[in-house]
């Protein structure tokens, strides 16, 4: 739901038209150069902005046609609605009328009067009463000329009766219509005196606009009397008096707050007989289904309408109203015709304070839905109020405390005249300051959720243009930074007072002006702003406020309360490593405001973000020392973006960043803590962006708002997922104004409590929180529907977010790659007990009852086989509660229930992906005695890929996948498996897909795989073309089966020349020559994969890995070629892996990518090293990592399981790991387990703190570490710290020994100064290696 602020009303008698047209209550009021066209009081249908200059001066609204008519001094147009069924009503023009008196056009002439009759008749009252049939093409029916102009003028609604008056005139004339034919009107005029000058005319209106009634006129005069004139049979008057009220009489002159009101004062309107019991019976039928229904106050409204009377309702502004009845007016019988009271209170309800016009014009219509009374009080000092009145309320005769509350308001029609360009808040949200271009700025505050925007002052426009703004103090006191001047403003009363001002000369423009944190919160009475400017200096000013929490000085003083404002200048600044500086901006608040800790450190909270033009986006804290009057600034994170000269920049304090480049075109929105790309973002449409801002829910998950030219997205952050590679960042909701107002975004603004606040043209919008599924954007949740069809924002946040249940599929997931392969089949075996007994409509227990310290205690070894890498995760086989045990009959049961079942906390994709979980995990405990920890891994994601591989367009298995596998000893099973998934078919597309060729070790095996897959591409189309898998045998240097592949082939026109070709002796350097001509005639006929045949024929596998690479795309059929034909060590395939995949590895940041590189150039240290450390900064690249490299994508937290397992295999990754500093290893371990948190998986990161092992630093010595001449690590220094497992000595055993002698003689050397008593030696190497039977 919306609620708006749809802009200042003109000052002008004829500003606002309402009625019903149809089931609408339609309502139009001028504001500005607009019209807003509004439903009941919250809901807008259109702003028509009219593109003439001169002001818009009255409006008239048609019940009948939903025509609306509006002028200028010169022009009248007509505005007709479209009438498309089931949609919001639209306007267009139709037709436009000008005024032909030349006097209108004076600025200081009276405004044109718009009236309609009936049959689309209009009546345009100036220095002439004007009669227009306005249709498509309008015609001028009757004109007459007046003696003055018209300041009042009514049409009667069957057209029979126009009545007029001028400005401060008591004598109306009636024009009474004598013949309604179109081509010749004729009115003829009398006149009806009143002794004071009239303020207000008001035709009856009848009960169906289709019946004749007797037309009754109601006129208002300056003396506080309601006339009732009605027509007169049988005299030569058309009108005559059937009787008055006396307003002073009618209601006593009461107040209940001390007189705040002109005295005298009084409000009245006439409720005509047809509204009043349109009201009436939709309240009874409304009230009649209620249970406890006010049956007294009923039965007297019943009482009354059943009289058909027209009701006056008379008011003093200040408390007491009374309801008189006007009874039997088209009565012929003189003595039925009765005035009388049939209601009169005094209620707090009824108070219009800080109201100071006598003057207020108010308008009335029916709600037909809700039964209710609308009013709209039209103060001509720029402002609407909204009321709605149950009629049984105003007429109850219950007074005190148990008296109904007569008048409930509704909103409050405010704003600004010009277009809106600004909207600032203050910390807290209470409080926004809306400005425009002109300098018209307003405070509004906004008390609680359900509250709305309330105008609090109006801030003069001054001299010169406003460039910063700062909102103290919950609105209370506002700071303007104008060129040369900085200005205080007291902002407590509806006309803002000045408290302070000051000049300022300062170096550079001033790019921000951003509040400083207190040192002591108590001290409420002074603040802290400062500037930074375009040259990296700035200033801090002292502002001095009102003591406004005691009673003495809370409105201040009598002259303005400018006594206690004061301001000073505190102290200068630079701001430190800043080069190139482009902006900075205050953060915008999220999450629970933290509490100061008076210590300047990464921890305080932040006040400023700055960007530069090289795109380095810098968070900034201060703290105040004020006995030294000085400010401290400090960098809490930094990372570069590398968005040059960004046009937009928004932070939050949540250390969020969004960027928006130059054109405007491309979002990016970065975790600058973590140092991380979240969401990347290019627009597909010719929008620009235009504002960025943050908030958050309770529990600091973030929501970002991008304002476009006609609408603003809402993206909400997601739970990282790594294993679907989703996105961190999803749109949830859509504001389009488009259909509402055509004015584009000038700028939001979030409120505290999560309601958006969108300023368009000179309107203000203001969201709240809920949300219809209708316009929810993230269609893949599938949120189940609610019995209000809307959902609370922050509730769909948090379901994005947060702790998952256990049973999640990325829960699970994560699980099995930590290795906690119990713990999974413990939950699988809760899981299907749980949903034995699970009702749908509740929700399930999101830890299946399951003890907490279960999910963080390390599982111990229990496996029946002793790996080099087994922690015991799939080969324990344990007993749950009564003597469950999870196997493929369980994950069957579960299966069958999720298909059946629907879990509340799952989405409909989700449980399909538990499904998936649940089947793959019974296949691998099928094999669990013969499969090590990684071979499981790798088995139980292909088997999920595979089963989702028939649902999505992910054709490839990740590296981390990869990585498993190469590292896996049960890689002959898991080449079955995948034989096995494949029917033993496999061809090249599908080898690439299961990644085999990169993480098969065995060379026999690799080859064996790779003839295999010659063979099935031979044999997967019908035609058997020995082209198809040339390239394979040649790699493996089999060109004889491929000769015999040639002499079979039928129908191939190439078959004589090849066989004739393939028959020489490729030895001979000529041959070969002519094999790599030909090669190169493939590359121009673009047939690169039967190219690269002929460059191994030629024996040029460096020319076909390039092929494969550049050409093909296909990294894997280069590495596949160049071990095939080149073996594991040859000088191609380590080309390659350091050129062509570390680089690529380097600038994509694919750490899993690069550790198998290293690996496979036998460097298992840096193999090692590559998992913890950016891959840039480990090999030297040609240019610079893309920005892709800082996706979140790159940090998996799987890597710190698979570093956790290498650093203890072989004494190189020993070495590796030994070069990691512990603060680096730390900040690793620290950082994945927040990653855990941001997926949801806030269990396993306190699993990963609370018992990850830091290996012991290795002893210094003057030349390095231990041992090893040039400060290299000696790895033997560290297998004594472990005994659990083996290590394999991939070091030469000289090395180690030299390193060891110098050891031995330098801590001799040692003991020769000083005794080490208790000191532990290193035993040999040799004899190490031989225990582990090296």
């Amino acid at each position: 739901m919306k609620t708006l602020l749809p802009g200042k009303p003109n000052s002008q008698l004829q500003a606002l038209a309402t009625g019903n047209w149809g089931t609408r209550q339609v309502t139009v009021y001028i504001t500005g150069n607009a019209l807003t066209v509004l439903e009941n009081a919250h809901s807008i249908l259109q702003t028509i902005y009219d593109d003439d200059e001169a002001a818009l001066v009255a409006v008239a609204f048609d019940e009948v046609s939903g025509k609306i008519a509006v002028c200028t001094k010169t022009v009248v147009r007509v505005y007709a609605p479209d009438n498309q069924p089931f949609l919001s009503p639209k306007w267009t023009l139709e037709a436009v009328i000008p005024i032909s008196d030349a006097n209108y056009a004076d600025a200081d002439s009276q405004a044109p009067v718009l009236s309609w009759g009936a049959s689309d008749e209009l009546l345009v009252a100036t220095h002439r009463l004007s009669l227009y049939l306005a249709g498509r093409d309008p015609r001028l029916m009757w004109c007459k000329r007046l003696p003055s102009p018209a300041y009042l003028a009514e049409l009667s609604f069957d057209s029979a009766y126009i009545a007029s008056c001028s400005r401060y005139e008591g004598l109306v004339k009636i024009w009474r219509r004598i013949t309604f034919g179109s081509q010749d009107v004729r009115f003829e005029l009398t006149y009806i005196r009143h002794q004071n000058p009239v303020a207000r005319l008001q035709w009856r209106k009848p009960p169906h606009r289709a019946q004749s009634a007797k037309n009754v006129l109601f006129t208002f005069s300056t003396d506080n009397h309601v006339r009732v004139w009605h027509p007169a049979e049988g005299t030569q008057h058309h009108l005559k008096k059937w009787g008055s009220l006396d307003l002073d009489a009618a209601v006593e002159d009461h107040t209940l707050h001390g007189r705040d009101m002109p005295a005298g004062m009084r409000w009245a309107f006439v409720l005509d007989n047809g509204d009043f019991a349109e009201c009436v019976e939709r309240e009874v039928e409304l009230k009649s289904k209620d249970t406890t229904p006010n049956s007294q106050a009923l039965e007297h409204l019943i009482s009354v309408a059943n009289r058909g009377p027209e009701l006056c309702v008379v008011l003093n502004g200040e408390g007491a109203m009374a309801v008189w009845v006007f009874e039997n007016i088209s009565h012929s019988t003189r003595s039925i015709q009765r005035i009388y009271s049939v209601a009169s209170t005094v209620s707090p309800d009824l108070v219009f304070p800080g109201v100071k016009s006598r003057f207020v014009r108010i308008h009335h219509s029916c709600n037909k839905k809700t039964g209710q009374l609308s009013l709209f009080l039209h103060y001509l000092d720029g402002r609407i109020d909204v009321f709605s009145v149950a009629l049984s309320d105003l007429l109850s005769p219950v007074t005190g405390a148990k008296s109904p509350r007569r008048l409930v308001p509704e909103t409050i029609w405010d704003g600004h005249t010009m277009a809106v360009r600004k909207i600032v808040r203050n910390y807290s949200g209470r409080a926004i300051v809306s400005r425009t271009n002109e300098g018209e700025s307003f405070v509004w505050t906004h008390s609680q959720e359900a509250a709305p925007l309330v105008r609090q002052s109006a801030i003069p426009a001054g001299d010169g243009q406003i460039h910063r703004i700062c909102v103290l103090r919950k609105g209370r006191f506002v700071i303007l930074l104008r060129s040369g001047k900085i200005s205080l403003w007291d902002c407590r009363y509806r006309e803002a007072r000045l408290l302070a001002a000051q000049d300022i000369t300062i170096l550079g423009n001033p790019l921000c002006l951003v509040i400083l944190p207190r040192r002591d919160v108590t001290n409420y009475a002074v603040a802290h702003v400062a500037t930074v400017t375009s040259e990296q200096t700035g200033i801090v000013w002292e502002v001095t406020l009102p003591r406004y929490m005691e009673s003495s000085h809370a409105l201040g003083s009598a002259d303005g309360g400018a006594v206690n404002g004061f301001i000073r200048d505190f102290c200068t600044f630079e701001l430190p490593d800043t080069e190139g500086l482009s902006y900075v901006l205050p953060v915008d608040p999220a999450g629970v405001t933290p509490a100061s800790s008076g210590f300047l450190d990464v921890f305080a909270r932040d006040v400023a973000i700055s960007y530069t033009k090289s795109g380095k986006v810098t968070f900034w804290t201060a703290r105040l020392d004020p006995e030294k009057d000085s400010v401290g600034w400090l960098e809490t994170c930094s990372t570069e973006t590398s968005i040059a000269d960004p046009a937009l920049v928004s932070g939050s304090t949540l250390k969020k960043a969004a960027l928006a480049n130059n054109a405007r075109s491309r979002l990016t929105i970065w975790d600058i803590g973590s140092a991380r790309l979240e969401y990347d973002a290019e627009l597909q449409t010719p929008d620009t962006i235009r504002d960025l801002d943050w908030t958050s829910t309770p529990d600091k998950q973030s929501i970002l708002a991008v304002g476009y030219q006609y609408r603003v997205v809402l993206l909400s952050q997601m739970r990282y997922d790594y294993l679907n590679k989703g996105p961190a960042w999803i749109p949830i909701r859509e504001i389009n104004i488009r259909e509402l107002t055509p004015h584009p975004v000038g700028d939001s603004a979030w409120l505290g409590d999560g309601h958006l606040v969108v300023g368009t043209g000179n309107q203000l919008f203001k969201y709240d929180r809920n949300i219809e599924l209708s316009e929810s954007l993230v269609s893949e949740l599938r949120l189940p529907p609610r019995k209000s069809g809307a959902w609370d924002l922050f509730e769909v946040v948090q379901r994005l977010n947060g702790p998952l249940p256990v049973f999640h599929p990325q829960f699970l997931s994560q699980c099995i790659l930590v290795g906690k392969h119990k713990l999974v089949h413990r939950i699988l075996v809760a899981l299907n007990r749980a949903l034995k007994y699970h009702v749908e409509s509740e929700e399930m227990d999101n830890y299946l009852d399951i003890p907490m310290d279960e999910f963080y205690e390390t599982e111990k070894r229990t496996s029946m086989r002793l790996d080099v890498d087994d922690i015991g995760g799939f080969h324990a086989h344990r007993s749950f509660d009564n003597h469950e045990v999870f196997d493929q009959e369980t994950a069957l049961s579960i299966n069958e229930k999720l298909t059946t079942t629907k879990i509340s906390q799952l989405s409909s994709h989700e449980q399909i992906q538990l499904a998936d979980i649940v089947e793959c995990c019974g296949v691998v405990e099928k094999q669990r005695r013969s499969l090590d920890e990684n071979g499981a891994r790798f088995m139980l994601f292909f088997r999920q890929h595979a089963l989702r591989r028939r649902r999505t367009n992910q054709m490839q298995l990740s590296w981390r996948e990869i990585n498993w596998a190469f590292h896996s000893t049960s890689q002959d099973i898991l080449g079955d498996l995948v034989d096995r998934q494949y029917h033993g078919r496999m061809t090249w597309e599908e080898a690439r897909e299961t990644g085999v060729f990169m993480w098969l070790t065995d060379e026999a095996a690799l080859k064996k795989r790779f003839e295999q897959i010659a063979r099935n591409e031979y044999t997967k189309n019908d035609d058997r073309n020995p082209i198809d898998c040339s390239l394979f045998y040649l790699a493996l240097r089999k060109k004889t089966i491929l000769q015999g592949l040639w002499r079979v082939a039928n129908g191939i026109k190439e078959k004589a020349p090849t066989l004739k070709m393939l028959g020489n002796n490729f030895d001979e350097a000529r041959w070969r020559t002519v094999a790599m001509k030909n090669a190169y005639a493939l590359l121009s006929k673009r047939r690169f994969q039967y190219a690269v045949a002929w460059f191994l024929l030629a024996d040029c596998l460096q020319d076909a890995v390039n092929v494969c690479v550049r050409q093909l795309k296909d990294i894997q059929l280069a590495v596949a070629v160049a071990r095939v034909y080149g073996g594991d060590d040859g000088p191609v395939l380590h080309r390659l892996l350091e050129e062509q995949i570390l680089g690529l590895a380097a600038e994509e940041g694919n750490r899993w990518l690069a550790s198998w590189a290293f690996w496979m150039l036998r460097r298992k240290d840096m193999a090692v090293r590559a998992l913890i450390s950016p891959v840039y900064t480990l090999v030297e690249t040609p240019q610079s990592p893309d920005i892709k490299s800082r996706l979140f994508l790159t940090d998996d937290p799987a890597l710190v399981v698979l570093f956790g397992q290498l650093r203890q295999k072989t004494l190189q990754t020993l070495r590796g790991a030994a070069k990691v500093s512990p603060r680096t290893e730390w900040e690793f371990v620290l950082h994945s387990a927040k990653l855990y948190d941001r997926m949801g998986c806030d269990l396993l990161g306190l699993d990963l703190v609370r018992n990850w092992e830091f290996p012991p630093a290795p002893v210094k010595t003057t030349s390095g570490a231990v041992g090893i001449p040039g400060g290299e690590i000696d790895p033997l220094s560290l297998v004594k710290k472990r005994r659990s497992s083996l290590v394999v000595a991939d070091i030469p055993v000289d090395k180690l020994q030299i390193g060891v002698g110098l050891a031995e003689k330098k801590s001799g050397e040692k003991e020769t100064k000083k005794k080490q008593p208790t000191m532990f030696y290193e035993p040999d190497a040799n004899s190490l290696l031989d225990s582990f039977g090296f």
